[in-house]
C-alpha cells in the first residue's frame, strides 16, 4: 500500500528567486495538505547526513555546498499515494526533461539547481520527516 506521505525541500535556488509561495500554491491546489511547514537552514553537517547515501559520488560536495547556501523551506505533505504524486507534481530532475506544468520545469534552472525535493520512496518520506520535524511540528 501507498505511503500518505512525503517530505519536500524547496531549495535555495527557489527561495532565493522568490518562488516560495508560488510553489506551495502549485503544492495545495494539487491536493495535498501540509502537515508541518517550515523555514530554515541546512547546517553543513546536517547537510550532510542527509545526504550521505550519496557519500563518494561526482556530485556530492557540490549538492552539500548548494544545499547550504542560503535557506530551505521543508514541509511534510499528506496526501493518498503521496510520494509517487508528489514526484509527478515536481518532474524529473533535470528540469528540461520535466514535463509542462512540472514545479521543476516552471521553477528550477538546471539540474543542479532544480527548485525542489521530493521523497524518493514511503520509508525515506518516513525518514525525511522525522530528519526535519520532531513530532511535535506534525499536525
Amino acid at each position: 500500500m501507498s505511503g500518505k506521505i512525503t517530505l519536500t525541500m524547496l531549495k535555495p535556488d527557489a527561495v532565493a528567486a522568490g518562488h516560495t509561495g508560488a510553489i506551495l500554491n502549485k503544492i495545495a491546489e494539487a491536493g495535498f495538505r501540509f502537515k508541518s511547514l517550515k523555514m530554515t537552514e541546512l547546517t553543513v553537517s546536517a547537510a550532510q547526513k542527509f545526504y550521505a547515501v550519496h557519500k563518494g559520488k561526482p556530485f556530492y560536495d557540490s549538492l552539500v555546498e548548494f544545499m547550504t547556501s542560503g535557506p530551505i523551506v521543508a514541509a511534510i505533505l499528506e496526501k493518498d499515494n503521496a510520494v509517487a504524486d508528489f514526484r509527478t507534481l515536481i518532474g524529473a530532475t533535470n528540469p528540461e526533461q520535466a514535463a509542462e506544468g512540472t514545479i521543476r520545469r516552471l521553477f528550477a534552472s538546471s539540474l543542479t539547481q532544480n527548485a525542489i525535493h521530493g521523497s524518493d520512496s514511503d520509508e525515506n518520506a518516513i525518514i525525511e520527516s522525522a530528519f526535519h520535524f520532531a513530532q511535535k511540528e506534525t499536525f
